[in-house]
């Protein structure tokens, strides 16, 4: 599918320095990041064929993969967050559309890599950080376990992975329950669980022992799976859920229905199971 590749590699002093970086500190080594596109549709990658983002040139504020849609689906049931938290930068798909679209919001989006920051900058139509948007560069664990994370968070969505792409860089019970801490009573996680089969179990059964309600939706592009994990299990009504679909459809041109028909059909799988 790529037609373009190309090598990103910055050098850390040709930029100013974004969030908790340190300037003059030794550098670390990363996978390179690389690009390519076709058929309008700029990807990102990390010297590797899978893709880690991707973006329509003709419209750089959309969500352009599916699954990367699907992590929206905090919105069925929270319209109005104060502080949306995104761990791994991507190609900053998620962190440019919840800047747009929640205007009364802070957005904070975390990205160890440097590289990925400055190509989201150059190649991504990232915007610079201002008083809503904070893009930095350090450690997801170390910002989850960071007593100033703690309780301040209305919605964090996870998609932490390197370039091998076998697995969620994080999985344990121990770094999920630092993201349960984080968010506020009524706060919700989503996340991308893709990889190798085994995968999808451990995660599933980390966030389970720490939230109290994880659902999650059919898989989509090559075994990518969307988990929601609410800290407080919401009242669940479907007729007003399909209602909240029909208007994030009409405002932000969202496939919302699916993620109903998907979370209803879960719901009919577990009763089965019971």
């Amino acid at each position: 599918m790529p037609i373009i590749s190309q090598s990103i590699e910055p050098d850390p002093r040709d930029r100013p320095v974004r969030g908790n970086a340190i300037a003059g500190a030794a550098p670390t080594e990363y996978s390179p990041v690389t690009i390519s596109e076709h058929r309008g549709v700029r990807f990102l990658h990390l010297g590797t064929e899978w893709i880690q983002g991707a973006m329509r040139i003709a419209k750089p504020d959309a969500i352009e993969l599916e699954y990367v849609q699907m992590m929206m689906l905090w919105l069925l049931f929270e319209q109005e967050p104060h502080h949306i938290v995104q761990l791994g930068l991507g190609s900053a798909a998620l962190t440019k559309f919840c800047y747009r679209r929640f205007p009364a919001a802070r957005v904070t989006a975390i990205e160890l890599n440097p590289a990925v920051i400055a190509i989201c900058e150059t190649m991504f139509e990232l915007p610079p950080n201002d008083a809503r948007l904070n893009v930095r560069n350090m450690d997801a664990m170390e910002f989850v376990l960071d007593p100033a994370s703690r309780g301040s968070i209305d919605i964090l969505q996870v998609d932490l992975y390197d370039a091998d792409a076998r697995g969620p860089v994080f999985d344990t019970p121990a770094f999920y329950q630092a993201c349960a801490d984080c968010l506020t009573p009524d706060g919700m996680m989503t996340t991308n669980v893709f990889g190798d089969y085994p995968n999808y179990a451990r995660n599933l059964q980390a966030m389970e022992q720490v939230f109290e309600a994880v659902v999650w939706l059919p898989e989509v592009h090559d075994a990518n799976v969307i988990v929601i994990a609410f800290k407080r299990a919401p009242q669940v009504d479907f007729s007003v859920l399909y209602e909240r679909a029909a208007l994030i459809r009409r405002q932000m041109n969202l496939p919302a229905k699916s993620w109903v028909t998907g979370l209803k059909a879960w719901m009919a799988d577990q009763q089965r199971q019971a």
